[in-house]
């Protein structure tokens, strides 16, 4: 899905403020293998915009869910900056 360039501003915004604590560019501080990174991604089979929301929304293993936090636009906009990053191959900023 494509979003409009704000969507992904605030998207990238959302991510620092909730995400960049354990996922520093893509990564994961708690569990090495579990990270945001795109071969990871296809590996646990979810390479998409929407299984990326859903984590963030409800969580999995070790990761709490941010639905409530993050509300249903706020978790489209972190998984297309995710996706987006994930397919660039979390570029440097």
């Amino acid at each position: 899905m494509l979003w409009p360039g704000a969507a992904l501003a605030d998207g990238a915004q959302l991510f620092e403020q909730h995400c960049a604590g354990c996922h520093v560019n893509g990564g994961n501080i708690i569990r090495r293998g579990k990270t945001l990174k795109l071969a990871a991604l296809e590996r646990e089979n979810r390479a998409s915009e929407e299984a990326i929301a859903a984590i963030a929304a409800a969580g999995v293993g070790q990761m709490s869910g941010y639905g409530t936090v993050l509300g249903e636009q706020g978790t489209a906009e972190v998984a297309a900056w995710v996706w987006q990053q994930a397919l660039a191959g979390w570029p440097k900023a």
